[in-house]
């Protein structure tokens, strides 16, 4: 719901600091595996108790998920630009496919870990019940599958929602915005994460609904 007023906001600082530091050691592929590997710190914090060193670990994480996109598409425009053919530009798509790819996989596994690391350290901090992490983790479950199956098929039948990123995003109310808010409130509010992850959940799921009619209808 969120996601593309905040990208018109954080899109050209973020370009601002990935043209900052475009060196050639630094990749947007390793910037998505160092956002990946900070993640999985911060959902281990979470499960230590380790409640602001977690929330510390996971915004930087989320910072390297948006630079790596933003660095991508920068040097895309200079290979593009550079190359002044369409050899250049198809050596820019396949690498941009190839993160694109890696990145998805690392959102899904980050917010999954980060999940199961809250779950865990609010329950020994805070004796919290697992089932309402467990309903926030089922309903990723099924947005995701929604999301990515239409992705797939939008792009299998020329029906491609081009909004600069990689997959075909159906936005709904529960977006990547959303979900970096609700996974910090965790971390800043560990005693009630379990409260907060029950209404989460009901968000998750109405999206995940939301994305199987629109997506259904998009594609007869």
């Amino acid at each position: 719901m969120l996601d593309s007023r905040i990208r018109r906001l954080i899109d050209p600082p973020l370009t601002s600091v990935a043209a900052a530091i475009d060196r050639p050691w630094i990749s947007p592929d390793r910037l998505t595996v160092a956002g990946l590997v900070l993640g999985l710190a911060s959902a281990g914090a979470a499960a230590l108790t380790l409640w602001w060193p977690a929330l510390v670990l996971w915004l930087v994480s989320r910072i390297l998920d948006g630079l790596d996109g933003s660095l991508a598409r920068l040097r895309r425009s200079s290979e593009v630009a550079g190359a002044g053919g369409s050899s250049g530009a198809g050596r820019a798509g396949g690498s941009s496919e190839a993160g694109g790819f890696l990145d998805i996989v690392s959102d899904f596994v980050v917010y999954g870990a980060t999940v199961f690391g809250v779950a865990v350290g609010a329950s020994v901090a805070f004796d919290a019940p697992w089932w309402p992490f467990a309903l926030v983790l089922l309903t990723y479950y099924v947005n995701g599958t929604a999301f990515l199956a239409f992705s797939s098929i939008a792009e299998r039948t020329g029906r491609r929602i081009d909004d600069g990123r990689s997959l075909s995003f159906l936005g709904r109310i529960a977006e990547g915005t959303e979900t970096i808010i609700v996974h910090s409130v965790w971390l800043i509010v560990p005693f009630l994460a379990w409260q907060i992850a029950v209404v989460w959940a009901v968000f998750v799921a109405a999206s995940a609904v939301q994305r199987i009619i629109v997506g259904y209808r998009s594609l007869r």
